[in-house]
């Protein structure tokens, strides 16, 4: 940390206050925008849609509204066991749809105030830039608002990527974008990709009652997670009756009556009919029209190129998020934000990505931070693993989600902490711990030595640990 970084609410004014303009507000830009005007800076945000950008709007807060109810739903109808009866719990769209709506608008509303009560203005319309001190902002009037400045911070996200396939531009295909705005629930979506998206819709769609097909190109679904743990993810989506189709390829869609007929190879070609087709096959830096390349901004296959102060190759510009990071999520959009602010205010900053974790909001959660076995092995690298499956934890038992596993990857020789993979319920909330212990370069020996609360999920991190060393007290010894 830099020696200011305590100082009060790390409001450190500048000599002569710095103009910093933002070009677009979403999880990265925003924040980019706050932490620059702790800092003292004056600050503009450019937006031309809502505050939030993709992850408020259209992305991750969105689909967790949508999944919380499916779960909801599930555990109604999964109740009996556990001594609850609910007659026919059935989902109204329409309400789920204006739910959804209200929680967006309440945390896009909760971005305008926090920018408006640290002093960021906030300029509607879109940027452009006329030289690397400059750029001009046409509003929805039309009329052009020139803003200059001593620093920019591109922030402009990213779009979905549609892969050029014969009919996948016909009217009704859906793309991450337009998922959410669907009138009613289909009876039945085939999914094209899966990676987090994919899986994360083939999990909310199946829990709502609607058939689901997932066709990946891979071999496997999720690829750079945890394989062991993505197929124990595979086998309990399969079994609520999700159909997956791997190394696979989707030829094309044409439009019938009621919905469309994809084709897809798989070994043999077969032509799959479904109401709905969602093609969430990633999404792509958006960086065009923004006049980077005419003041000199270097691009890499049109993704901003930036160093790791987030500085792209023009003096004064840089780039966060979507448009310009290797990893394209929300947390590390905002990581990178702060960093860029802090760059530009003369502080020592610079983004590590080592330690990124990441969140899966399947039923159940998977999540994982730092190396994979597979990587590991690759590498060369000696490791031991350390299991904890979660049907033997009181806490996941008493909630009947008994499904998963905590695993915890330590270095051989040292025992500091290479990797944790968490399947299960809470995933995403349990794997902060092992980011943290990996960003503080613990050994399991330190997460060992730390007393959990029972009964809690947290349980399974001790547990797996002490695997590591062949002392996990709830499992039978090993051999």
């Amino acid at each position: 940390g830099h020696p200011n970084s305590h100082s009060k609410g790390g409001r450190i004014m500048a000599e002569g206050s710095k103009r910093v303009v933002v070009i677009g507000g979403g999880t990265g830009g925003y924040v980019a925008a706050l932490r620059a005007a702790q800092l003292g800076a004056s600050v503009i945000l450019v937006e031309k849609n809502a505050l939030g950008g993709t992850c408020l709007n259209r992305g991750c807060i969105p689909t967790k509204v949508l999944l919380h109810t499916a779960e909801l739903a599930s555990a109604a109808r999964e109740g009996e066991p556990l001594g609850l009866f609910v007659k026919e719990a059935r989902v109204d769209w329409s309400v789920l749809m204006r739910h959804k709506e209200e929680v967006v608008a309440r945390l896009v509303e909760g971005v305008g105030f926090l920018l408006g009560a640290n002093g960021v203005e906030v300029v509607q319309g879109n940027a452009v830039f006329r030289s690397p001190g400059e750029v001009a902002v046409t509003q929805e009037d039309g009329t052009v608002r020139p803003l200059s400045a001593d620093a920019f911070i591109v922030a402009t996200g990213s779009v979905p990527a549609l892969p050029p396939v014969p009919g996948f531009d016909l009217p009704g295909i859906l793309t991450s974008d337009g998922v959410l705005g669907l009138e009613m629930l289909p009876k039945s979506i085939l999914l094209v990709g899966g990676g987090v998206i994919g899986i994360e819709f083939a999990s909310i769609f199946s829990a709502l009652g609607v058939e689901v097909t997932v066709v990946e190109m891979l071999p496997e679904i999720l690829p750079n997670l945890d394989v062991e743990l993505v197929g124990y993810l595979r086998q309990i989506l399969e079994a609520r009756g999700i159909r997956f189709l791997t190394s696979a390829t989707v030829k094309s869609v044409r439009a019938l009556g009621s919905g469309y007929a994809t084709a897809v190879t798989a070994g043999v070609e077969e032509e799959i009919v479904t109401e709905k087709v969602f093609v969430c096959t990633g999404r792509r830096p958006f960086t065009q029209g923004l006049g980077l390349e005419e003041i000199g901004v270097r691009t890499d296959r049109g993704r901003i190129a930036v160093d790791e102060r987030m500085r792209t190759s023009v003096p004064g510009i840089h780039a966060i998020g979507d448009c310009a990071s290797p990893i394209m999520l929300a947390h590390v959009a905002s990581a990178e934000g702060e960093v860029a602010a802090e760059a530009i205010m003369g502080l020592r900053a610079a983004m590590d990505y080592r330690v990124v974790p990441s969140a899966v909001y399947t039923a159940p959660e998977f999540a994982g931070v730092g190396r994979t076995e597979e990587e590991l092995t690759r590498s060369g690298q000696s490791f031991t693993v350390g299991r904890f499956p979660m049907n033997s934890n009181a806490k996941a038992l008493i909630a009947g989600m008994p499904d998963g596993m905590v695993k915890v990857i330590s270095d051989r020789e040292t025992g500091e902490i290479l990797g944790m993979h968490v399947l299960g319920p809470r995933a995403t909330d349990l794997i902060a711990e092992g980011a943290l212990a990996m960003r503080s370069e613990l050994t399991v020996d330190e997460i060992v030595a730390t007393i959990h609360a029972h009964p809690t999920l947290g349980e399974a991190v001790r547990e797996a640990s002490l695997d590591v060393l062949d002392r996990a007290l709830h499992l039978p010894p090993k051999g």
